[in-house]
């Protein structure tokens, strides 16, 4: 019995879905681990992962659609079986095929069901006169994703006159680009004005200089995409942080000297440990910097607080957030008890949740629950800036690039050195000014003597 795969709910605020794209096709044999497709949510696009052996033997929703959790996205079984007759809402196996981000949950009971419409009804449907997106004068509807219809409205197209090449002919995004391009006459070419003479001669000095051509518009291209569910989310929460969150903001230069020379040392003794066939772990100054937080957290814990309305939660551990740029967005994935791990360990650990994050493979767990977070943009070039709190943090720490410049010594001479900038956005309903300087001071010193993290 073929299985039919559903849109899964990967986070707690999720209640619709996007199949960004498809990495198999109707009638490639799938197995238990391959990727079936990518999936936006509303916190990341992440991964579908297959978990019976078969065929792809049919897909209900096309790439670019967004439909409700527990939709029917595809089926898998046997060679050759036939699913004409299955409806999309057959979900009495959904429990075999859930996403590598669920897959140690339990299966989840989704409510939610797509109607399952009869070719005869199809047939009514493409043949339906009236220029409406949604509803005829007959009262039937016409079958089209959310995105088509929305891409018609823009693009002035009568759906009704649009061919469906989804399951029960359900009109697509690319059914509705390929009648925009039908539509389009071809350009004729301008007629050239006439030229004579006097056209060809050399022009006339004058106090205007003459015109020359317009440079490239090097990549720049008049278009108009829809906004994506991560993009929607990122736009939502930065929106709600600052209208809702009184920032107020400090910041720091520190000697950073020391900071690459530790990191260098470091680094050369990790080096020195591994054998010639291992490649050996290389510290950051990312690494360096989280793990500072995480130590002047330790003895500064008023900053790791979060705003419950009634009530200010103080946390136990330090679950540290760093920024990880990704395509359409950004992501902040989770450091767990960061206070309790060592600087290799930390290190790996950050490491791992990148390469997840740039793989589309993290899960809702890994991008939830932090309690403090660090941005850089140091290997930008940015000297400074100042982040966009995190809720439900109390503070994020902006981190700046490390910048050769001239500095005061002790004894007040003049002498090359280098600086980076710290920036502190902090909740004023936590943190009070004090608060905040205190904790941008203790960690200043900590980063200024890095070798403080080792004790």
């Amino acid at each position: 019995m073929a299985v039919i795969i559903e849109m899964p709910k990967l986070s707690d605020t999720m209640t619709v879905g996007t199949v960004v794209k498809w990495h198999k096709q109707v009638g490639d044999q799938v197995a238990n681990g391959d990727v079936l497709a990518e999936v936006e949510t509303d916190k990341a696009t992440m991964e579908l992962e297959n978990f019976d052996d078969g065929y792809l033997l049919k897909i209900f929703v096309q790439e670019g659609e967004e439909v409700p959790i527990g939709s029917a996205l595809a089926a898998v079984g046997e060679e050759g079986e036939d699913v004409e007759g299955a409806s999309p809402a057959e979900t009495a196996q959904v429990d075999q095929v859930e996403t590598a981000e669920t897959e140690k949950e339990q299966p989840i009971q989704l409510e939610q069901e797509l109607p399952v419409e009869k070719p005869e009804e199809s047939e009514q449907l493409e043949q339906s006169a009236p220029p409406l997106l949604d509803d005829t004068d007959a009262g039937e509807r016409i079958l089209a994703s959310p995105l088509a219809k929305k891409m018609a409205l823009e693009k002035n197209l009568d759906l009704t006159r649009v061919k469906g090449s989804g399951p029960s002919g359900r009109i697509t995004k690319k059914d509705v680009l390929a009648q925009a391009d039908a539509n389009v006459p071809a350009k004729e070419s301008p007629a050239l004005p006439h030229r004579d003479a006097s056209m060809d001669a050399p022009p006339v000095a004058s106090g205007v200089p003459s015109r020359t051509k317009a440079p490239s518009s090097g990549l720049l291209k008049e278009q108009i995409i829809p906004v994506s569910k991560m993009r929607s989310i990122i736009a939502q929460r930065l929106l709600e942080s600052k209208s809702t969150i009184p920032h107020f903001y400090l910041q720091k230069e520190i000697d950073s000297q020391p900071l690459r020379l530790a990191r260098e040392a470091m680094n050369d003794r990790l080096a020195g440990r591994s054998s010639s066939e291992e490649k050996p772990l290389k510290l950051t100054l990312n690494d360096l910097i989280l793990k500072a937080c995480a130590e002047t957290i330790k003895w500064l814990p008023d900053i790791n607080a979060s705003w419950e309305g009634e009530q200010i939660r103080h946390h136990g551990n330090v679950h540290l957030a760093f920024g990880v740029a990704v395509e359409d967005g950004l992501v902040t994935p989770v450091i767990r008890n960061a206070e309790s791990l060592d600087l290799t360990a930390l290190s790996l650990e950050a490491k791992s949740l990148i390469d997840k994050a740039r793989s589309k493979k993290l899960t809702p767990d890994e991008m939830t629950g932090s309690t403090f977070t660090v941005t850089n943009l140091g290997m930008f070039g940015i000297d400074f800036f100042s982040g966009i709190i995190n809720p439900p943090n109390a503070a994020i720490l902006s981190v700046g690039a490390s910048v050769k410049k001239p500095v005061v010594d002790s004894s007040g001479n003049l002498q090359a050195g280098e600086t980076m900038t710290l920036g502190l956005s902090c909740d004023h309903r936590l943190v009070d000014g004090a608060v905040g300087a205190s904790f941008l001071k203790h960690l200043g010193e900590t980063l200024e003597r890095p070798a403080s993290l080792l004790v």
